[in-house]
């Protein structure tokens, strides 16, 4: 009934002239500042001011995806320099078409689906965008009705010149916080104190019900003072009163939109770096694999963790990149950094035997970097140095913590070749990373079909059936009123992306059955030009039977249950549809 511990919200900061202690005992949380005991309503009564300082992963990549091209590359960039990025046609060619993975704000599949419904090609409609994909924007269906004005210009009338005149930017749909206030203010005659009031309180932020009550009944009577007729005052509030709940004030969405652009621009010109300063920074929407997938995708050659190469985050040697060894989880950072430190300090490892001789290392660490391929540069085998490891475990103690005068010479042995294929090397990789180096997932499939048609071909295809196997992304749930509905991105065999949608109905039949591969079957639909699929029937695809345990009928496709689809936990009511909206498109009498 009661929660058994108490957790924080992102919190806004709280700066004070005196001791803070002097209005309110504190709380000391694990990390991180102070918490006071009262909320931001109680902190403006007492007369503070609330900061929202918030930090976000998107600062980061930009920074060091900054610094790992000086570094590769030996090219300096001040992205500070806007117009850099604001007026680059090849940018906006990609903003246009949704190729924004791993770029702050604009990589979710909604997002991207919504540039492409827009085409967004410019600054302008993306600080729109960045508004209008927010809870209180798309719930209201001010974003289906912006997206039919952005795509039909000449197929709405404003229904009242105030609307043209204050949002005609904006095709006179409410879109920023702000454009409540300039309704309020220009078409109802209220205050700018009084519209503030009544944007806080739709959406969310006031405290009193009988405070919005008020606000709303003064604003009729403003609004018949200024000779509106009641219809059409009680269409206006109704558009304000549905933009109610989460969205943007205009310079936050300008802000986000800079970000954006600056992200996409690097993305654009220097993808191979500026995915690896995703990696680093832990992504965004995506696992892992998917920012290591957009790499490949932008020319990089991925390599597993190296203990010679690699560093505890993912490095690029030109368009080399060795995935970090803070990837393989079952290392712990001690033992990374030790590597790292000891590298740096006396040189790369020479041999696995130099390796034991300068780590203190345990044999599940040392079979978890053998497996997953870090001592590739050795030249042999997985099982030659399986068995190298073991023999040397149990006859000689590590030297990290007794460094000889005089080494040892490294002792060889002769053992017995025994080949591994790349398959075995891909199992061994989804088994510790939870995907595949070596190969495509799809060289892991038992079929040798693929596809009938390819992701980039869809709009060829409308209102076809067409059939494809892809692998999954990520998934979206959706409740309706005849039960959940999933939305499904995918990546096809030429590693491109492509979105499904999946209906309660055919979901009874052919549901999720996790990561991996599909046969997918289905109906092409474009949106604005936005193609989906709707799926009538799926069925996972059976990958090849795990050749390390082939004397194993339980184990031969245990290690394809590692296989991951991000899967967004957060539950939404569906987009309302045009007829729901209603917002008028002619001219209203007032």
């Amino acid at each position: 009934k009661y929660p058994n511990q108490r957790s924080m919200h992102s919190c806004g900061i709280i700066i004070s002239e005196e001791p803070i202690t002097n209005f309110t005992a504190l709380e000391m949380p694990p990390k991180g500042f102070p918490i006071v005991q009262f909320d931001m309503h109680v902190a403006e009564d007492i007369g503070f001011e609330k900061f929202d300082i918030l930090s976000q992963r998107g600062l980061g990549t930009i920074d060091e995806a900054v610094k790992i091209i000086e570094k590769n590359r030996g090219i300096k960039i001040d992205i500070t320099d806007i117009s850099l990025s604001k007026n680059e046609t090849k940018c906006n060619e990609l903003l246009s078409i949704g190729k924004t993975i791993g770029c702050f704000y604009i990589e979710s599949p909604a997002m991207r689906g919504l540039l492409r419904r827009l085409k967004c090609d410019n600054y302008k409609t993306l600080v729109a965008a960045s508004s209008i994909i927010r809870p209180g924007v798309a719930q209201s269906g001010m974003m289906r009705e912006y997206i039919f004005r952005h795509n039909h210009p000449d197929k709405f009338e404003y229904f009242h010149e105030v609307f043209k005149e204050q949002l005609g930017e904006t095709y006179g749909v409410m879109v920023y916080q702000e454009d409540v206030i300039k309704i309020a203010l220009h078409y109802g005659g209220l205050t700018a104190a009084y519209g503030d009031i009544l944007r806080r309180a739709i959406s969310g932020k006031g405290r009193s019900l009988a405070e919005l009550q008020s606000v709303k009944d003064q604003f009729f009577v403003s609004c018949k003072a200024q000779g509106h007729s009641e219809k059409l005052s009680e269409e206006v509030y109704r558009q304000i009163e549905s933009f109610a709940g989460y969205s943007f004030c205009k310079a936050h969405s300008a802000s986000y939109a800079v970000e954006s652009y600056q992200s996409l621009y690097l993305k654009t010109y220097y993808g191979i770096e500026f995915m690896v300063a995703a990696i680093n920074n832990g992504g965004g929407f995506y696992r892992p694999e998917i920012y290591i997938h957009e790499a490949k995708m932008n020319g990089a050659t991925i390599h597993n963790p190296c203990i010679n190469k690699s560093f505890f985050e993912t490095a690029v040697y030109g368009t080399d990149v060795f995935l970090g060894l803070s990837l393989l989880k079952s290392l712990s950072t001690d033992l990374i950094q030790n590597i790292v430190s000891e590298r740096s300090t006396n040189g790369n490892f020479s041999s696995l035997q130099d390796f034991m001789n300068r780590i203190q290392v345990g044999l599940e660490s040392l079979q978890t970097l053998i497996f997953v391929g870090s001592f590739k540069f050795t030249g042999q085998t997985k099982s030659e140095l399986i068995v190298t490891a073991r023999i040397i475990l149990i006859n000689y103690k590590s030297e990290a913590n007794n460094t000889l005068l005089i080494q040892e010479p490294i002792k060889e042995f002769k053992l017995p070749v025994v080949e591994r294929s790349i398959i075995e090397d891909a199992f061994d990789e989804i088994e510790i990373l939870s995907f595949a180096v070596s190969c495509s997932p799809f060289d892991l499939l038992q079929t040798h079909f693929k596809s009938d048609i390819v992701a980039k071909n869809l709009n060829n295809y409308i209102k076809k059936e067409v059939k494809l196997i892809a692998y999954l992304v990520s998934i979206k749930q959706v409740p309706t009123k005849v039960g959940m509905m999933f939305f499904g991105t995918w990546i096809d065999a030429n590693g491109d992306y492509f979105d499904t949608a999946h209906f309660p109905k055919s979901l009874i039949n052919y549901s999720f059955k996790g990561g991996g591969c599909y046969l997918l079957l289905g109906t092409v639909e474009v949106d604005y030009h936005f193609p989906t699929i709707t799926i009538t029937k799926m069925a996972k695809m059976p990958f090849q039977p795990d050749p390390r345990y082939a004397n194993s009928n339980t184990l031969q496709f245990k290690v394809t249950e590692q296989l991951r689809g991000d899967i967004s936990t957060t539950e939404r009511a569906p987009y309302p549809q045009a007829h729901e909206i209603n917002l008028p498109r002619e001219k209203m009498l007032t």
